[in-house]
């Protein structure tokens, strides 16, 4: 059968894509030789019958309205060049997936083979160096290559089909040397201690050489990303030197005693994370935590208004980073990390409906030749992981509510990326039920491939620049409507009622999502569905495989199950049995080529110690500058960590589902940036005023500086936020995100998550509100640059929509107070005080008296009174009584409120003014010419639609005007006020 070709092309008007291209390439490369771009989609098509191809052209590969398609590709004129790229092998591709099932939908018959690749026409004087420099560019080699132009003669690739799995002989009889030697040929990411542990157990227990597929396995169930290696690291001394941070670790160390006296627990840093949920557990508190044995997501109970009743709901939450993934292929990295998040409280059985994107990137304004040898452009990252998030969002249908990125030399070395999701179930569709022997399990959704595999171990290494070179197989594509029927199978209370127990596809593949569904397993990996043979047993046990569900059902509800999902066009295969010995066997090709004891694999390998040494923070110096206060204030509001990110916030769809409550910028000019994300509960059928409410607070300065102010400041900014949307301290769950160097076995690496930990600990207790799950990720190492200190705190809560108020100013005339909570000489909060300013704003918001908040943070009054003035294009006036020494100075758990009426008691700064300005004694400061500042820094990246004076607005992708010359107003890294 012959292989068809087709080239598609978008008319001139709906280029968008390619004029994206060409800005690129004229801008961030400075090539002003080429002078157009036109990008061709190209498709080859197999196994299909002339007729339909015909038919398909103008229906499934183009759409006449905006495309043009051609036969053959047009000849190139004299000043042209044209080159082709097209995914690696064995990279899911979306495009031509999607293809290959319209065309079995449409005509009726089996799926044909579909191959895509992009090719680039570019005009201009270009040299041969100037090429190179493009395809270099737009060719990212961990993901794609260069293809060909010529057509194939078939589409059909053959495999070796594999029928064995190497067992390693002579393993068990290796000395120390050849251990080193073992891990180094393997790629292994365990280290010298916990191959020596294997080998202890194949030659003392099974008193056999393993298989190559157990000992991969193993590496798997034992990284960092799956078992939290470094965080469940033994520590056992532990020096501090500044007295305040030592009180902390006191206070843990007496509720150690508390909690778990007459028990042997080693003090860990996961037992730091954790403990203060435990704490207020035992107090009585945290009484709304929903707890069982699946712990995937956060969840806790709560009631949800539906048409004026009550209802009993479970509201779930999870945080997830795909940093490593992200780091070097973004588009893929991003997706899967916003999908992965997903299938956390997927897992649970919720329907996830909001999410919220923090990410973390080195300055992407500086030239092409700043970037790092063997790493991408900081450019590049950030808008192609922006395009990945938001297109795996958008083709799910999931609302992105929240968007915001930190700035900082440091994650140079590896990006931060994390995904925050919220979801809900009637408490009535969840079952969790313990396994039982004779117990099936069923493979759902997507199908195995080699991409993914060693995506968990790759994630828990340090990286070198020799080392990203073998890490394309790692990173996956994402499938996003496959993970939308699954959304769709999980809504259905008859589908999960069905289900005892549940886990996601993580990084572990086969081996981590079905082995921890029980201890005793026996696995069929021939019954694994895959994307193409050729996989071995091996690949099949970890491969990562994105959006995929391993669920636990009685014998009886298999085929009830099975028929639901194939309802909503979901494959769901049995995959295999829950087992009375406590043992997780692998059957592949007639082998048994995985029998290991459960109590082996939970020991999460040899035991790690450490001792941990927390530094002191460093001193606190802020100079102060004599420079006018037009330009202080110019430099303060394009600073990268306070400048417009609209550009960037845009790219995301925050309206799917109809449900947000407050959009992502407010006022009638939609300027100013929400500071928290609030949204209906999806409920199916009848309307609900409840609504759930997330915040997130990091400042990476802060955190550099001490991360023990910084940790504690990113707990108290999380809550904040949800105070100043309408929520309530009161009814408040956090979640931590950490993410740190590489330890290095040097006990002041250590040091750092460990003052993190103790000021977020010092906090929660001091609050009353828990931390009831994290991540963490201790890979940000890149040779010798380590990202900062990271420890990004997520707060969420519930309240009820009338309270939800926006943080523009909405009335001239308006008076503003400022309310602050003390600090103490260590410039840390004095809690009571911080308790109090919150209750007394919630009281205000629930009372109507005030119409706006804003919570402070690193960018101070400065910041806060200026993006609250641009929604609605008013202007502030000062109070002569306000101290300037304030204005820049970073506040966290201070708020500005906007109050029609006067309200005693507080200390008013200043009223808003209908005059678009800032009026400072007798400095009146033009909003106009601030807000074209905050709007130009990020503009040459993230460009967005801009009013140019006349009446439409106009796509601005040009590169910003030069800057004037910037105004050092104290950017140290300082600790907190």
């Amino acid at each position: 059968m012959s292989v068809y070709r087709i080239y598609v092309e978008k008319k001139q008007p709906f280029a968008v894509e390619a004029a994206g291209v060409l800005a690129d390439i004229r801008t961030v490369l400075g090539l002003g030789c080429v002078e157009h771009v036109r990008i061709l989609n190209r498709y080859d098509v197999e196994h299909i019958d002339e007729a339909d191809f015909q038919s398909a052209r103008s229906t499934i590969f183009s759409e006449p309205q905006v495309d043009v398609t051609y036969d053959e590709l047009p000849a190139p004129a004299e000043n042209e060049r044209v080159f082709a790229v097209e995914y690696l092998p064995g990279q899911f591709d979306q495009r031509a997936d999607s293809c290959a099932q319209c065309i079995a939908l449409a005509f009726a018959k089996p799926r044909p083979a579909v191959r895509t690749a992009r090719v680039f026409i570019l005009s201009g004087q270009i040299s041969g160096e100037a090429l190179e420099q493009i395809e270099r560019y737009l060719v990212n080699p961990v993901e794609s290559r260069l293809a060909s132009l010529e057509k194939p003669k078939t589409l059909d690739t053959r495999y070796d089909i594999p029928t064995a799995v190497e067992t390693l002989d002579g393993f068990i009889e290796l000395d120390a040397a050849g251990l080193r030697g073992f891990v180094e040929q393997y790629g292994l990411a365990m280290d010298e201690s916990d191959i020596a542990f294997c080998q202890d157990y194949f030659k003392n227990t099974e008193r056999r050489d393993p298989t190559i597929t157990e000992i991969r396995m193993i590496d798997t169930y034992w990284s960092d990303h799956c078992r939290h290696t470094t965080f469940l690291t033994h520590i056992e001394n532990v020096r501090i030197e500044t007295p305040y941070i030592r009180d902390s670790f006191e206070k843990y160390q007496k509720l150690r005693a508390k909690l778990y006296a007459g028990k042997d627990k080693p003090m860990t840093l996961m037992d730091l994370a954790v403990i203060g949920a435990k704490a207020l557990r035992a107090q009585g508190l945290l009484g709304d935590l929903d707890e069982s044995e699946e712990i995937n997501a956060c969840s806790v109970k709560i009631k949800v208004d539906v048409d004026g009743e009550d209802q009993d709901w479970l509201l779930m939450f999870k945080n997830e980073t795909h940093n490593h993934p992200t780091e070097i292929e973004p588009f893929g990295g991003a997706a899967t990390c916003l999908g992965g998040a997903i299938r956390d409280p997927l897992s649970g059985r919720s329907y996830v409906y909001q999410a919220m994107r923090v990410t973390g990137a080195a300055d992407p304004t500086v030239p092409l030749s700043e970037t790092l040898p063997g790493k991408l452009p900081q450019r590049k990252i950030v808008t192609t992981a922006a395009a990945g998030y938001s297109s795996y969002g958008n083709q799910i249908g999931l609302a992105t509510g929240h968007v915001a990125e930190v700035y900082h030399p440091g994650y140079a070395a590896k990006r931060l990326e994390i995904g925050a999701v919220i979801g809900a179930a009637p408490a009535a569709h969840v079952v969790r039920e313990r396994p039982v022997p004779g117990d099936i399990v069923i493979l759902l959704g997507g199908r195995t491939g080699r991409d993914g595999c060693g995506g968990a171990t790759g994630s828990s290494k340090s990286h070198t620049l020799q080392s990203l070179e073998s890490c394309g197989a790692e990173v996956q594509k994402g499938n996003p409507p496959i993970e939308r029927k699954l959304q769709r199978l999980f809504r259905n209370g008859e589908a999960t009622r069905m289900i005892r127990r549940c886990n996601d596809f993580g990084a572990g593949g086969v081996s981590v999502a079905v082995g921890e569904l029980a201890d005793g397993l026996r696995i069929n990996l021939d019954a694994v569905p895959k994307k193409y043979d050729g996989l071995d047993g091996t690949e099949l046990a970890i491969s990562e495989s994105q959006e995929r569900m391993a669920v636990v059902v009685a014998p009886e509800h298999v085929e009830p199950f099975i028929a639901l999902a194939r309802a909503e066009n979901l494959e769901a295969t049995v995959v295999a049995e829950v087992t009375a010995e406590p043992r997780l066997v692998m059957d592949w090709n007639g082998r048994k080529i995985v029998d290991l004891s459960r109590a082996f694999l939970n020991s999460n390998g040899a035991p790690k110690r450490t001792d941990i040494e927390i530094e002191p923070p460093l001193a606190y110096a802020r100079p102060r500058s004599e420079a006018p206060l037009r330009e202080k204030w110019l430099s303060m509001m394009s600073d990268l960590n306070v400048c417009s990110q609209k550009g960037l916030v845009e790219r995301f769809d925050s309206t799917i589902g109809a449900g947000t409550v407050l959009m992502p910028f407010g006022g009638e000019a939609q300027l100013t940036p929400a500071q928290a994300m609030a949204a209906k509960i999806p409920v199916p059928d009848g309307e609900t005023t409840t609504v759930s409410l997330m915040g997130w607070g990091f400042h990476p300065g802060a955190c550099a500086a001490s991360p023990y102010h910084g940790a504690m400041a990113a707990v108290v900014e999380s809550v904040a936020k949800i105070v100043a949307a309408g929520g309530s301290r009161r009814r408040c769950w956090l979640t931590f995100q950490e993410y740190f160097e590489r330890t290095k076995n040097d006990p002041k690496r250590w040091g750092k998550p460990m003052a993190a930990l103790l000021g977020t600990l010092e906090a929660q207790l001091q609050l009353g509100i828990g931390s009831i799950g994290g991540k963490d990720s201790m890979s940000g190492t890149f040779e010798s640059l380590d990202v900062p200190p990271t420890l990004v705190s997520f707060a969420v809560s519930v309240a009820n929509q009338a309270n939800i108020i926006s943080p523009e100013f909405k009335h001239a005339g308006s008076r503003v107070y400022l309310l602050a909570p003390a600090y103490n000489e260590y410039r840390l909060p004095v809690f009571e005080s911080v308790k109090a300013v919150f209750d007394t704003v919630e009281r205000l918001i629930a009372e109507k008296k005030v119409v706006s908040a804003w919570t402070l943070g690193y960018g101070g009054v400065c910041e806060g009174v200026t993006k609250m003035c641009f929604g609605n294009r008013l202007g502030f006036d000062f109070a002569a009584t306000f101290d300037d020494a304030a204005l820049f100075e970073p506040m966290y758990g201070a708020f500005l409120l906007e109050a029609p009426e006067p309200i005693e008691g507080l200390a008013c700064i200043g009223a808003v003014s209908p005059a678009y300005t800032i009026r400072y004694g007798f400095d009146l400061l033009s909003l106009d010419d601030i807000q074209e500042e905050w709007e130009e820094r990020l503009q040459p990246v993230f460009p967005y639609l801009k009013p140019t004076g006349g009446s439409a607005p106009v796509y601005s992708a040009a590169p910003a005007a030069p800057r004037r010359a910037a105004v050092s107003i104290a950017r140290p890294r300082v600790l907190i006020p």
